[in-house]
Formats: structure tokens, sequence, C-alpha cells
């Protein structure tokens, strides 16, 4: 009996090694079979798990598959395509998707939008990252893979992170950090200090949250990555809340205070924070009471709103 047993054991980890599929590195070019110009940011589905991934400027693309896998290629404006993994090298043409009567394609106009934004960046003495996500596919960007420090930008992702903790801990916004006189640092943006003073000692997560989103507090936002367990633990829950993005927490403020170059450690590309705020606005904000007050404190941001938001006021985007 016990002969059988090991010969049935044997047998299935036999199998098991036969059966077991080493995945490869699967590359190529998405193209517009009409002429074939390079389609911008193809979207890519591995169709065995689900999971999407985006190409870069130049239309090419590297995600890791079985052979057998099959891979979904979609775009703006042309027909999806399915296709089997069969070699290492996959280029793929999408053909012009034809509107029917009562629809509208616009991929023109997002082309145009993309050659008119290429075309002022590369006329100013300046590193600038644009990233535009429509309707969470048709996507727009100038340098969207590229790195780019966060700076005060941090605030959002750490915003998420904090509320997957307080989530997965079984608390609310409601409960409250305790803090001693030390941890408030004097040389930096902070009115939530300008108000309360030194002996502040106590203030709960959504109080934080508040400071450090609707006013941009360096001190609150500390607060609240120390609590959460620092850069790594926030940047774990961050992708725990919006999948695997080219966004790292790496730095507090208080370490970027004393050496500026340390901001760079906080990095993100375009392309991935645009993909974070469209994934928070469709998907994240419905999640839980916590994310939900995260939206309403994002509606209440009043700074910068003479920079970046400035030429919008008007248009009441």
């Amino acid at each position: 009996m016990k002969q059988l047993f090991l010969l049935i054991i044997l047998a299935l980890i036999f199998t098991s090694c036969r059966t077991k599929q080493t995945s490869i590195e699967i590359s190529g070019l998405v193209s517009f079979d009409g002429d074939n110009s390079v389609l911008v940011h193809p979207y890519i589905t591995r169709l065995s798990d689900g999971k999407t991934f985006v190409g870069d400027e130049t239309g090419r693309y590297s995600i890791k598959a079985v052979k057998g896998d099959t891979l979904a290629f979609s775009y703006v404006g042309t027909i999806s395509d399915t296709i089997e993994v069969k070699n290492e090298r996959l280029d793929v043409k999408l053909k012009p998707y034809i509107p029917g009567e009562n629809e509208y394609v616009y991929v023109d106009s997002i082309r145009r939008l993309q050659n008119e934004l290429t075309s002022f960046v590369e006329r100013k003495d300046a590193r600038i990252g644009i990233a535009v996500i429509i309707n969470g596919k048709d996507t727009v960007s100038v340098n969207g893979s590229k790195d780019f420090p966060m700076m005060s930008v941090f605030k959002f992702p750490l915003a998420l992170a904090v509320a997957k903790w307080v989530d997965s801990n079984g608390m609310s916004l409601n409960d409250s950090i305790a803090f001693g006189p030390k941890a408030l640092i004097k040389d930096t943006y902070s009115p939530m200090l300008k108000k309360y003073g030194s002996g502040l000692y106590k203030m709960s997560f959504k109080e934080l949250l508040e400071w450090s989103l609707i006013e941009s507090d360096n001190n609150a936002a500390d607060l609240l990555l120390k609590r959460v367990g620092g850069t790594a633990c926030a940047t774990t829950l961050l992708k725990d809340v919006a999948g695997e993005l080219d966004i790292t927490i790496g730095a507090s403020e208080q370490e970027m205070h004393k050496d500026p170059y340390t901001s760079y450690l906080n990095r993100s590309t375009p392309l991935a924070m645009a993909t974070l705020f469209d994934r928070f606005d469709t998907d994240i904000k419905a999640r839980s009471k916590s994310f939900s007050n995260i939206s309403v404190m994002l509606e209440q941001c009043r700074t910068g709103v003479d920079r970046l938001a400035a030429p919008f006021i008007a248009t009441n985007a």
C-alpha cells in the first residue's frame, strides 16, 4: 500500500512538472492598419487573468505570458483583436472601426490633440509630462511613461494607502492618532501647526487627511505616513488598492525638506497618476466610507487654483 501511495505521489509530481508552463516576455508594435502609424499607448489585456497593460508612446509593449495565452489588443477608433501567443515577437495591426448610424468616433480629435501637445512640449526648455484618460480607455500622453517626482501630489496616493490601512484594521477615519511634540516640524509648510500650535498631541485620521489633501499640510502627511508603517508599507498598501501602477512613495515631507533630491524617490509617471485618478473616480471611491470621504476632500481642495486649474475655471470642468 505504501509503495502504491508513493507511486501516486511521484506520478502527480511528474505530471505537475511536465504541465507547468514557463512565462515568456512577449513584445511588439501596435499600429494602425490604415496608414501604418503607431498607436500611442495601446491597451493589451491578458485574457488568462484579465490584467490590462498599456503600451508606450511609440506603440510598443512588453508583457509576460505563456504560449497558448490569448492577448486582446484595443485602441479607440479601431476594431479590437484577440491573438494567441505563439512566439516572443507579436506585432499587431488594428483595423479602423467604421461607426454605424448615430455613432461618433473621435479618434481624429485624439490624434490631433496628441500632435498638438507633442509640438507644444518640444518647443519648451523644460521636461514636461502629460497624460489624459478619456472614458477609461482613450489615452493621450506626452512623456507619459517617464519618471517625474510627485512632490505634494504624493499626498493623494498616500491618502488611499491610509484609507486601505484603516479599513484593513477594522478602524474608521474618526479614530485618532496620538503623537508627541517632536513629531511636528516647525520649519515646514504646516497651516495646521500655525492654527493649533505645538501643544497639539492628537488628531483623527479624517482631520489629518483633510489638512493633508485640502491644505497640503506637510506635518499632517508625515503623521499619516508614519502611522501606516512608512514609505515601503504605504507603497504596498497603494498597490493593494489600485493594482500595479508605476507609483512609488519613497520619502516623507521631512526627508524631502532636509534633502530636496530625495523628492525623486517619490516618483510616478504621468500615465500612472492619470490612471490612478481614473480608477479612483470610477471604482475606488465607492468601495468604502473611507474612500468616499477622500473623494469629498478632493472636491474641497482649493490650493493651486491659480495655477494649472486656472484656464479651466470658466469652463466648469
